[in-house]
This record gives structure tokens, sequence and C-alpha cells, in this order.
């Protein structure tokens, strides 16, 4: 039976075996060896052009560590609402401060993305994440101050900082109802 007979997605499979492979931050050569093809053989199947067995899409699949729907089926987009007070939030010990997961780390990224909400009174002091970690925080309502422990940066709403996270640093609102939109970079 031919590939045009069964409507086999050549398109579809030469994408995703192009955004699995560097997903994996593999080369050609060590996908190939991995599934134990030609490496000829994948660059054809990675530019449409070559004629897929089911046996060469699971080894792929295999190689690239990814289930066999993900090579034949279109990439979906992933739309995903976090409603405002809604999602995982996690309280300090010792301050007026929450903290709430929007968007943990995905495969292939190295971020985390959090809503933080502060209180004046005692500021969140924290101490270093694992070695080279980045904080960036966007000011949305409130006054704070914000930045590594020693030189904190007063932000209003609609600022922006950048700090290393692995130094001892600080979040202290200033005002009530003072939050903002977090990233944390995993360098």
């Amino acid at each position: 039976m031919s590939q045009e007979a069964t409507g086999a997605p050549l398109e579809i499979i030469a994408a995703s075996l192009r955004r699995e492979r560097t997903r994996a931050g593999l080369s050609l050569t060590e996908v190939a060896r991995r599934a134990g093809l030609a490496k000829s053989t994948l660059s054809q199947l990675e530019s449409g052009t070559g004629n897929p067995s089911v046996e060469t899409l699971w080894a792929l699949g295999v190689a690239l560590d990814v289930p066999f729907s993900r090579l034949v089926e279109p990439e979906r987009p992933k739309v995903r609402v976090v409603r405002a007070g809604k999602g995982p939030t996690v309280f300090a010990e010792h301050s007026d401060y929450a903290c709430t997961l929007l968007s943990a780390c995905p495969t292939g990224a190295r971020r985390d993305i959090y809503v933080v909400r502060g209180e004046p009174g005692t500021p969140r002091r924290s101490d270093p994440h694992m070695s080279g970690v980045v904080e960036h925080i966007v000011l949305c309502a409130g006054r704070a101050r914000i930045g590594v422990m020693d030189d904190p940066e007063e932000l209003l709403p609609g600022d922006y900082i950048c700090y290393p996270g692995d130094v001892p640093h600080i979040f202290e609102a200033l005002e009530p109802g003072t939050y903002g939109v977090e990233i944390s970079e995993y360098i």
C-alpha cells in the first residue's frame, strides 16, 4: 500500500522529526545511529521526501524518546489559562508574601513563571537559589523594593528588574496590593 493511499502525513512527519530532534538537542547523525538508520534516510524523512515504514517511525520514536503518535499527528497548540487568584500558591513563612506558579519549565525550556504578591510589613528575604538562576520581575501594581539583598531597587508599576537569584535577594512590598510577574530563568 502506498503512502498516498493511506494518507500518511509526510509533511507532518518531517516537521515532527525536525522539531523533536531539535528539542532533544541531537544531530542527524546521532538520531540515525540510535535508530539504526542511515543518516541519508533520516535526512530524507526530515525533508518530507522519504517513505517511512511503521518500523522506522517506531525506531525514531525510541531514539528521540517520544511516543509514536507525536511523530504522525500535527502538533496542536497548547493553550493554558490560569485565572486570576487561581493556580498553585505557596505562602512565605515570615512575611506576607505569596508565590503562584503560572507555568512550570516545559521540556526544552529552562524557566518558570509566577505571580508574586506582597503586603507591607516583613520583607520576603530569599536565600540563594541554585547556581545560575536569574530572576526577572515586572511590577504590575503597588510599589516594592526588589533585587539583591545589598542593593535592591524601588519599582513602580510597569518597571522591570533582572538580578541574580543565586545570591541573597529581597521582595519588600511598600504599598498594599503589590504584585508582579516573575520569571525564574535557569541558566
